[in-house]
């Protein structure tokens, strides 16, 4: 893989807040990225240190997950909470 597409694809996935709790993290993602490609980036840019890694990527609103948020600076990207 080239650098530029390396850059490219990190670029897509971004870590925002590395810990909420011991159990959660937040990426900002372009609004078309894949959940393997979500958990990958997260995995590479920020292992969380459990024997599986991030495994879960909460997009939709539950009971207890607030779910998927809009960018409030790329209307293109979402907030993504992801647990291990």
């Amino acid at each position: 893989m080239s650098t530029k597409t390396k850059e490219k694809i990190e670029g897509r996935v971004v870590v925002t807040r590395p810990f909420l709790g011991i159990l959660y993290m937040q990426v900002c993602a372009v609004k078309n990225a894949t959940n393997r490609e979500i958990l990958k980036q997260a995995n590479i840019q920020n292992p969380c240190g459990t024997t599986l890694g991030w495994g879960t990527v909460h997009r939709k609103k539950t009971k207890d997950i607030e779910g998927a948020g809009q960018c409030e600076s790329d209307s293109k990207r979402l907030h993504i909470l992801l647990s291990c």
